[in-house]
């Protein structure tokens, strides 16, 4: 498998002072930590506070102002919520739509299918498509000490759902995930989880949530091994996805992408076993190089991944 770059490239190293990152009190920080992405056009989508701008690195050029969020409440650091670009598909098509999801932060905005509210939240992409929700506190911030009420039960969002029912609420876990926990999709489709320390310090003792050094690994319903014979395949359920790895500080998995490749041909290659075809994209824009996890995906269930 192998992709054409086409991304920007600039000769200079240059800081830019960008005025959307300003807040009404310098002391709030609330620009902190912004939720950045790679736009299929090759700028920048970035996200601080509560607002949003396209950017181009090269020029030094904010291309686009985005409209305020609802409400106008906060969502990066530390009124931490998170976000996350949602997968790209239809990746042959002349103009190709990104949508970024942000989720949690600031108790104000739009409330969907009464969700318990959350801050310090890790999002996910899985290998189907679908984006996990999890870890995080009902309410407080981030930092040291600031944050109550774990939020113990994960939250699937599955985009490609009717309005009002993308949103569906997990099994809880036992262990409260606060200030500098994380989430990691493994190769298997599950999600490991660790970490929880609010504390300057390591603590474990004496105190409401202390340091946490145990690992979780949630496993998705697509984990349930399950046998079915069939004479045949379906091919428009068959798709080939590419997953970007993340690296994750403060409730955000920075470089985390999912491509949606489709399949070409699927093809029975006898003892239900099959030969499935896909394309990768022909742009950098739309995956930047580095390892990719691959899967194949029938009917909402991922294979195990392989490293690309």
């Amino acid at each position: 498998l192998t992709t054409s770059s086409s991304l920007k490239t600039s000769s200079l190293i240059r800081s830019t002072c960008l005025s959307y990152q300003e807040t009404n009190d310098k002391g709030i920080e609330n620009n902190l930590y912004p939720f950045v992405f790679l736009n299929v056009d090759g700028n920048l989508f970035i996200f601080a506070n509560n607002r949003a701008i396209l950017f181009d690195y090269v020029n030094n050029i904010v291309v686009k102002k985005y409209p305020m969020i609802p409400g106008c409440e906060p969502r990066s650091y530390p009124s931490t919520g998170s976000a996350v670009l949602l997968p790209l598909k239809n990746l042959k098509a002349a103009a190709i739509e990104a949508e970024v999801l942000v989720c949690g932060g600031a108790p104000k905005g739009s409330y969907l299918q009464s969700l318990k509210a959350r801050v310090m939240g890790d999002m996910i992409l899985l290998p189907n498509g679908n984006v996990l929700l999890i870890n995080g506190a009902g309410s407080g911030t981030a930092g040291w000490e600031q944050g109550r009420d774990p939020v113990l039960s994960p939250v699937l969002y599955q985009p490609d759902n009717n309005t009002g029912s993308r949103f569906e609420v997990q099994n809880p876990t036992t262990i409260p995930r606060m200030y500098h926990s994380t989430a990691a999709l493994l190769r298997d489709g599950r999600v490991l989880v660790s970490g929880s320390n609010p504390h300057a310090f390591y603590n474990f003792t004496g105190v409401l949530f202390p340091t946490e050094l145990s690992l979780e690994a949630f496993s998705p319903k697509y984990t349930i091994q399950v046998v079915i014979n069939s004479d045949k395949v379906d091919e428009s359920s068959v798709s080939v996805t590419m997953f970007a790895p993340a690296f994750n500080t403060h409730s955000f998995s920075m470089n985390q992408r999912l491509l949606v490749l489709g399949n070409e041909k699927v093809t029975a290659v006898g003892n239900s076993m099959y030969n499935v075809e896909a394309t990768t994209p022909k742009s950098g824009n739309l995956a930047p190089s580095g390892f990719y996890l691959l899967f194949v995906v029938h009917q909402g269930i991922p294979s195990q991944g392989i490293w690309v």
